[in-house]
């Protein structure tokens, strides 16, 4: 069993938002020029071609076959791939497409948006999707949208002993 040490020793932060607005908003804050970007749940593409000006590559993912045909129709000077958002091996093999910035995986940063996931088993998988994406691809930052994680770590509070301060 892995100790938290092992998972989560400083190396990828997590923002939780609420809503396609404070989730875009987090763009120009937590992106920047060498940024290679991965986006789960892209959908059409809209917050792909946001992104993208903000750095270097940007991949826009859906599990819908259609969602990325229309996204690529409508954005051909981006990349889109289909990708259940749930395979994080299929993302790593994504990541080798792009060219490599380290051991782990090229992607630095990574938006995902699931939204669509709502109650307390959403919760769980997005906890365990979060934790899957931190340990795989070590990413510096990931940029999560859900109600449900951004209301729980809103009650959360890291507790630090008296004698660790």
């Amino acid at each position: 069993m892995a100790t938290h040490n092992q998972i989560f020793e400083g190396y990828t932060d997590f923002i939780a938002t609420r809503g396609v607005r404070e989730y875009r908003e987090t763009i120009p804050v937590w992106v920047n020029a060498e940024d290679i970007v991965l986006e789960i749940g892209c959908e059409w593409g809209t917050t792909t071609t946001l992104i993208a000006p903000h750095c270097k590559k940007v991949i826009g993912t859906d599990i819908s076959p259609k969602c990325i045909e229309r996204a690529r129709e409508t954005h051909p000077e981006l990349h889109f791939e289909v990708l259940d958002g749930f395979d994080v091996r299929a993302a790593l093999e994504l990541g080798k497409m792009v060219e490599c910035r380290g051991a782990f995986s090229p992607f630095n940063k990574i938006y995902i948006d699931i939204s669509g996931l709502s109650g307390y088993n959403s919760l769980l998988d997005t906890i365990a999707l979060l934790t899957s994406y931190a340990t795989v691809l070590r990413p510096e930052a990931i940029i999560v949208k859900s109600g449900a994680l951004k209301r729980f770590a809103g009650h959360c509070n890291a507790w630090r002993s008296p004698d660790n301060q």
